[in-house]
């Protein structure tokens, strides 16, 4: 079983600009001093009335739409037993202090190439939660072609940078299942909204509960980068990351058979690490 400390390795999957706790101090980067910065919420997103909401009390508020949070989706039990399962398996090194499970075809998204590989489907274990998800009327058509288990702990200084998901290869679903701990996802916008008078970036604090399912679609998926800054990692986070493929690779599309040749692999849920 594979322990997760910070002591335990004196190597991490950082690359570029990407830093964590385990190699800032070696590195020269201006992004290492940046990393634990005290990030500001302009907003704060209601579920319920699915606004965003002026942080500080003020009445400006704006429709914020693309956000479907499914609390206690999972129970103890369940968030127990997938926890089990994956750290009997082994978490690889990734970047910004993160260490990931991936299941799914390897994929280059600068020269838009895939291929199998050794992809042989999702994960069992994930059989029943994604035959859960399709209840909620947004996920009833979803179906993910991969599966991302990310690790995020504070004593790594794990986090992620604001960031699009790419719209190639992946659909207009993403799905998370959020496990050990709450967390917040930052969505932000670099242009600012004029009409509401912020010409710089904003941001909109958005809180994902222990055992949540979070869904981003629309807006929230294509329009605002989202992120997990490091401040709002407090304990050990494990989530779970769905996605499905894009129109090209769906009936009709340009890449139709490849894409019916994937799905089939995905959901025969036989799946191990790639």
């Amino acid at each position: 079983m594979m322990t997760d400390t910070f002591a335990c390795s004196t190597t991490c999957g950082c690359k570029g600009v990407r830093t964590c706790l385990s190699c800032e101090d070696s590195k020269e980067n201006k992004h290492a001093a940046e990393s634990g910065h005290e990030v500001f919420h302009h907003f704060w997103y209601d579920p319920v009335l699915k606004l965003a909401a002026r942080n500080g009390g003020e009445p400006t508020s704006f429709p914020f739409p693309g956000v479907v949070i499914w609390e206690n989706f999972i129970s103890e039990d369940e968030e127990s037993e997938q926890i089990r399962k994956m750290d009997q398996d082994i978490w690889n090194q990734s970047q910004s202090g993160r260490k990931k499970q991936d299941f799914g075809p390897k994929v280059n998204f600068k020269r838009r190439k895939l291929r199998l590989g050794k992809f042989c489907g999702l994960p069992e274990a994930s059989r029943e939660l994604v035959h859960r998800m399709l209840q909620e009327p947004l996920l009833a058509n979803f179906q993910p072609v991969e599966q991302c288990n990310l690790d995020y702990n504070p004593q790594r200084g794990s986090a992620i940078d604001p960031h699009l998901d790419d719209s190639w290869l992946w659909g207009e679903l993403l799905v998370t299942i959020n496990m050990l701990s709450d967390t917040t996802l930052t969505m932000s916008l670099e242009k600012g909204l004029s009409d509401l008078g912020l010409e710089e970036e904003v941001r909109v604090a958005v809180r994902v509960p222990r055992r949540s399912l979070l869904a981003l679609h629309s807006e929230a998926r294509h329009k605002w980068k989202h992120a997990i800054h490091r401040k709002d990692v407090e304990a050990r986070r494990v989530c779970i990351t769905f996605r499905e493929l894009s129109a090209e690779f769906l009936p009709r599309g340009q890449q139709a058979q490849l894409g019916a040749q994937l799905l089939d692999i995905a959901l025969s849920f036989q799946g191990t690490q790639v």
